[in-house]
């Protein structure tokens, strides 16, 4: 363990869950996790927080878990995310005349650039949550990645701005300090789920991130090694389950199991024969619920969010093959079967599937290297960019604080599992006319052979 490196913990608020993970780079450059903990979220829709108090509750629960895990932990300041139907994004232009021309660019100078861009005009209601430099100019030299060092007289950039409604950050912000934390920063979800699942090379061939979550699904799409554009689409897994629930007419915690253990993106490779079997409640017969037409439901619901993806792909010109690296899908909604192929069939890119495990060191829980925690971890590796980059101070400075033994999935606090009045859901083929004579044909060639067996 290097105790040379802070201890940065991320906070992922989500519609379903609230993720608290506490991580420190080891001398590899890898993440050792020392703290992991989650409880149930109550009182976020569609990635807001409105219920202030639930929210308050859940962040409390998944802390006890978090230093439960390992009690040596101290958290006072955490990298929380945001999402949200309020989130939107501008592209700005700034530029500078260096006082200074005989002296390289510095810093300072950058940071100048950087500030001034928070003085943009956005619409009344809303808030500057982060101001993201693309690419710079210095005199008449263009796409420069990193302008320090350089000598010239006019330095410029293309700003990427994220904004929100200020209600909405008050929401998060109030939640978190009223759970005894600090927030270090707000940073947007689709970013730091990419900064858990996105290589190098994926940067420079272009890709775009689909965080598909509990209540939003998240994008963030590179090219040419910058960040082009962001945005959160209103839809995600809870859609999915309030689609089951009333297309199929069963509870909403028997649609999330159904989907969970059954679902499939792509109705053409469900079972035409399977039937889930969903006990009855007080006393009703029990309902048979065919797999086919719960695959039609998750496809129209998830095709539509792909829809929203291929549109803010056409809006900056990035469809039709231009990212060579693909998509790339993570969040819990990226776990649902057949999902690769339906998304390689309605946007005609590539996909793949986003594990976080890149940035983990060896021996961490096998619970974490799950596509929902990309957000989570993704927080800490943007905590420690601010650190490396000297963007923020660290406090309380370095703690020692060693790894306690790993647990295995099965000591964690148990997923959303669902069980319906303590009864497992079956799925199994319906009997037909010809499975029925097939069975009693065997009885009878079976009541035929005992009864030879027995002759002498």
């Amino acid at each position: 363990m290097n105790n040379e490196q802070p201890i940065i913990v991320g906070l992922d608020i989500g519609t379903t869950k609230i993720a608290v993970i506490a991580g420190r780079k080891n001398e590899f450059g890898k993440l050792e996790i020392l703290g992991f903990g989650r409880a149930n979220s109550n009182g976020v829709k569609h990635g807001q927080v409105l219920n202030i108090d639930e929210t308050i509750k859940a962040i409390n629960a998944a802390l006890e878990n978090c230093l439960a895990s390992n009690p040596g932990l101290e958290i006072k300041e955490v990298y929380v995310g945001i999402a949200g139907h309020h989130i939107k994004s501008l592209q700005t232009r700034g530029d500078i005349v260096r006082q200074n021309t005989e002296e390289e660019i510095t810093r300072k100078e950058i940071d100048q650039l950087v500030a001034d861009q928070y003085k943009t005009y956005i619409p009344a209601g809303d808030q500057i949550i982060d101001v993201i430099p693309q690419e710079f100019t210095i005199d008449n030299f263009q796409n420069i990645p990193n302008p320090i060092g350089y000598g010239g007289v006019k330095v410029g950039a293309n700003f990427h701005i994220i904004t929100g409604d200020k209600n909405a950050i008050r929401n998060i912000n109030r939640s978190v300090e009223k759970a005894m934390l600090a927030t270090k920063d707000l940073v947007l979800q689709p970013l730091a789920s990419a900064a858990a699942v996105m290589g190098q090379e994926d940067l420079e061939a272009g890709v775009a991130i689909v965080d598909i979550g509990g209540g939003t699904t998240d994008l963030a799409v590179f090219y040419e090694g910058i960040l082009k554009h962001t945005a959160v689409i209103p839809f995600a897994g809870e859609n999915i389950t309030n689609d089951i629930k009333t297309g199929l007419g069963v509870l909403k915690t028997q649609a999330e199991q159904m989907k969970v253990q059954f679902g499939s993106a792509l109705s053409n490779e469900a079972k035409a024969n399977a039937y889930i079997t969903i006990p009855g409640l007080r006393g009703m017969p029990a309902k048979e619920i065919s797999v086919k037409n719960l695959a039609n439901i998750i496809q129209a619901r998830m095709s539509e969010i792909l829809d929203f993806v291929t549109y803010h792909l056409k809006q900056v010109g990035l469809d039709n093959k231009a990212l060579n690296g693909g998509i790339i899908l993570t969040g819990g909604g990226s776990q649902l079967k057949h999902m690769i192929q339906l998304t390689e069939y309605a946007t005609g890119l590539n996909a793949r599937i986003g594990f976080p495990n890149e940035h983990l060191s060896g021996g961490h829980i096998d619970e974490l290297a799950k596509p929902m925690y990309s957000t989570c971890i993704g927080l800490i590796l943007k905590g420690y960019n601010d650190y490396e980059n000297k963007n923020k101070q660290m406090s309380p400075g370095f703690v020692k604080v060693q790894m306690t033994e790993q647990k295995t999935e099965t000591d964690m606090p148990e997923e959303e599992t669902i069980n319906v009045e303590d009864k497992k859901l079956d799925m199994k083929p319906r009997r037909t006319l010809k499975g029925f004579m097939d069975k009693m044909k065997t009885d009878l060639i079976g009541l035929f052979a005992e009864e030879e067996d027995t002759k002498f």
